[in-house]
């Protein structure tokens, strides 16, 4: 089961989410970020943090629906994070919003809380094993199971406080009850359905932001509701839970109860309180701080600890799925504060320690692994031929430019990742073609400044490149269509124009970038094509002065000829008229 993934974003270049993911449990492929279920954790930090919001998340809101639309006997466990997260005026009010919504009790996880935190107390009285820490976070979990596994042999062999209090709930109420948590953490999503150890304990989950969805839809406002009463009986201290510290809080006020009820009238009562008490009790929170914890481990630097280990900075109150309230982690840690009773709950919940047992097992992942040759030759697709050449800057989301050749061999990246290799290449291409191009290109500020130039505006310009960027444009050429452009930021394209020495034509565009309050000036030269004009215009009229010559001459012939020709007319009248006249007096 995926619980958590990531819908089609604008990964291109980004990499928030690989940067952020400490256990590396997210790909890319095709430029797009995909979360790698065996590898994930899922303690949500990656949809926190996406700039995209393009996290997906395996919902159950349709399923609960169900469960209450068939009328089926459905009962939600509510986190203790919900005092410091929910809008409301009074507790009892969730209370009552909830049950409107369909449910048939409401009951406070707490209670579950409570049953864990006497399996702690015992596990410290029995004080065998080198050090304990505490299983309640489902993600901490899932950490040292897959990249710390000498480390299982550490962890409480106790369910988590969700698990206890579904195990609880079905237990007093039946099987067949459908039990529902609702809380802020996706890990317990995967916990509950994912993790066949704890199978049946909870039917659903629901997140503190889909029931606000789902309030919103049923047009329920939580401070508008009565206060209601939730099922179980008041957890105290074990509200403490979703802070940091609540579990050793809670450990300890049972610890202080029992002193006060004499309970350790035995010496062996008495050794295993002695016992307890020699743990060091610690808390850490916070990804990298619990890797740390772990790496201490490891090293065989930490002896009799009791830790109390979660995930998120904070505790639970900073859980992925509470970020939409929880604006200030300090004003929840006070409103669950006063809403905490610092007593030990007396009337604990019924459950054997062998209900709440849950083994843990060494899940390490083997990513196979490249050989040096094919690291090398990784590195050299992006240009890394030396060490030196390995700027570790990060970018990518990998630490060191060798991580992130061997999450290219195992599938994880992409070659493109790297983007200082990217930015050489842009650059690279970019000055190819700035260079080579026949054209005058420049760049001037605001200021008249030339901010940069090619080589051909160099030569134009007849000085290099530094001398150029030091100098004013209208040193070098007439800067009057550049100053109007700068002024009214309206482009001039293709405008024809001599330059001021005579010898060069071009077609001038001036174009305004209002990012950088410059202008872009390009300059291309048609000497030759004007040159190749003027020589077809004056062919044109050269032959249009020999066709007027041919036209003219032509005429005159042809008036000459006319001449001849009234002439030769008029003799042959005058002749005709003769023998006509003779003809007829002969007659006569």
């Amino acid at each position: 089961m995926r619980v958590i993934d990531f819908t089609d974003a604008k990964c291109k270049h980004c990499y928030k989410c690989v940067r952020h993911c400490m256990v590396k449990a997210i790909s890319v492929r095709d430029e797009q970020a995909h979360v790698l279920k065996d590898h994930c954790i899922n303690c949500g930090r990656c949809l926190e943090i996406c700039p995209q919001n393009a996290k997906t998340f395996a919902s159950d809101m349709e399923r609960v629906k169900g469960y209450l639309g068939q009328g089926k006997k459905t009962i939600i466990s509510i986190a203790p994070s919900y005092v410091g997260v929910l809008d409301f005026e009074k507790p009892g009010q969730v209370v009552a919003a909830l049950k409107k919504l369909g449910f048939y009790e409401v009951r406070e996880t707490a209670e579950g809380a409570a049953l864990v935190t006497a399996e702690y107390q015992r596990l410290l009285d029995e004080g065998t094993e080198k050090n304990i820490i505490t299983t309640c976070c489902p993600s901490f979990n899932d950490l040292v199971e897959k990249y710390y596994p000498d480390c299982t042999p550490y962890l409480a062999p106790v369910v988590s406080p969700m698990i206890a209090h579904g195990r609880y709930i079905k237990k007093l109420h039946g099987a067949d009850t459908k039990v529902v948590f609702l809380g802020p953490c996706i890990a317990k999503k995967q916990e509950a359905i994912g993790d066949e150890r704890v199978e049946g304990a909870i039917d659903a989950i629901l997140t503190f932001e889909e029931l606000a969805i789902w309030l919103e839809e049923a047009g329920i406002r939580l401070t508008e509701c009565e206060d209601a009463k939730m099922a179980n009986p008041d957890p105290k201290i074990n509200r403490l839970y979703p802070v940091s510290g609540g579990v050793i809080q809670s450990v300890l006020a049972r610890k202080a109860h029992a002193l006060q009820q004499n309970i350790q009238n035995t010496e062996q009562h008495t050794q295993a309180a002695e016992c307890g008490d020699s743990y060091d009790k610690v808390f850490v929170d916070g990804l990298s701080n619990c890797m740390e914890m772990l790496e201490s481990l490891q090293r065989g630097e930490l002896s009799h600890c009791f830790i109390e280990a979660n995930i998120c900075e904070g505790g639970c109150m900073k859980g992925p799925a509470s970020a939409r309230w929880n604006t200030s982690f300090v004003g929840a840690k006070i409103k669950i504060g006063k809403a905490v009773s610092h007593e030990e709950m007396t009337e604990l919940p019924v459950m054997t320690s062998r209900e709440l047992a849950k083994e843990f097992y060494d899940f390490h992942l083997e990513d196979q692994m490249p050989t040096e040759e094919e690291i090398r030759e990784i590195l050299k697709s992006t240009s890394k031929y030396t060490p030196a050449d390995e700027l570790n800057c990060g970018a990518c989301g990998y630490a060191t430019c060798r991580d992130k050749a061997i999450a290219v061999f195992q599938g994880k990246a992409e070659i493109g990742m790297c983007l200082p290799y990217a930015l050489t290449q842009a650059e690279s291409m970019s000055n190819v073609v700035m260079d080579t191009t026949p054209n005058m290109i420049f760049i001037v500020d605001r200021e008249m400044h030339i901010k940069e130039c090619n080589h051909k505006a160099q030569e134009l310009f007849g000085v290099g490149r530094e001398e150029a960027l030091s100098r004013f444009i209208f040193e070098f050429i007439d800067s009057a269509d550049i100053e109007e452009v700068l002024s009214g930021k309206e482009s001039i394209l293709n405008k024809k124009q001599v330059m001021s020495h005579g010898s060069m034509t071009v077609n001038e565009s001036v174009v305004y970038i209002e990012e950088l309050e410059a202008v872009l000036v390009i300059y291309v030269d048609i000497t030759k094509q004007e040159q190749i004009k003027e020589q077809h215009y004056q062919l044109k009229v050269g032959t249009v002065e020999m066709a007027q010559a041919v036209i003219d001459k032509q005429m005159m012939v042809a008036q000459e000829i006319a001449g001849l020709l009234g002439e030769t007319t008029a003799e042959t009248k005058v002749t005709l008229s003769k023998l006509r006249d003779a003809i007829l007096n002969e007659e006569e």
